[in-house]
C-alpha cells in the first residue's frame, strides 16, 4: 500500500469513528474512536522513527532538511503527492480539532495525537522516495 493510500484510508477511518462518537455521545461509540485514534498514533510513532532512520541513512550522500522530509517543501515530492500525503494531514488535524472541541473533557481529546499518523507517513514517502540534493565534500577532508 502506498503512503498516500494508507494516509487516506487512516483519515477516513479516523473521520468516521471520531464524527460517530461526536454525533452519538454514548460510551459504545467513544470506544472505537479512542480505539482508532490511540492506534493511528502509535503506528504513527514506530512510522516516524522508521523514516527518521531511514533519512538519517540517506543523510550521508544527500541533505536532507527536517521541513523537507516531514512537511515535504520545495522540490521534494511532485505536486499530487505532496497534495495528497498534506492534504490527508490537514484533515487528520481539522477532524482532531473539531471533535476535541465538539466533546471536551472526553476520550476524543485522544484525537488530537492522530496527526503524527499522516505526518509520519509524509517522512516515510520523502525518506523513500524524496528528491534531495546530493551533498557537497567538505574541504579538506577525504572520504
Amino acid at each position: 500500500m502506498t503512503a498516500s493510500r494508507a494516509s487516506w484510508w487512516g483519515t477516513v477511518l479516523f473521520a468516521a469513528t471520531s464524527a460517530g462518537a461526536v454525533a452519538v455521545p454514548e460510551p459504545p461509540f467513544e470506544v472505537p474512536a479512542f480505539v482508532v485514534a490511540v492506534g493511528l498514533f502509535l503506528v504513527g510513532c514506530a512510522l516516524f522513527v522508521l523514516a527518521y532512520s531511514r533519512a538519517v541513512q540517506r543523510s550521508r550522500e544527500r541533505v536532507i532538511g527536517v521541513a523537507q522530509l516531514f512537511f515535504l517543501t520545495g522540490d521534494v515530492a511532485p505536486p499530487d503527492v505532496r497534495r495528497s500525503l498534506l492534504g490527508a494531514f490537514a484533515l487528520q488535524v481539522a477532524v482532531a480539532l473539531g471533535a476535541a472541541i465538539a466533546r471536551p473533557y472526553s476520550s476524543l481529546a485522544a484525537g488530537a495525537l492522530t496527526p503524527l499518523y499522516g505526518l509520519a507517513l509524509c517522512g516515510m514517502w520523502a525518506a523513500r522516495h524524496g528528491t534531495f540534493p546530493p551533498r557537497r565534500p567538505e574541504k579538506g577532508k577525504k572520504r
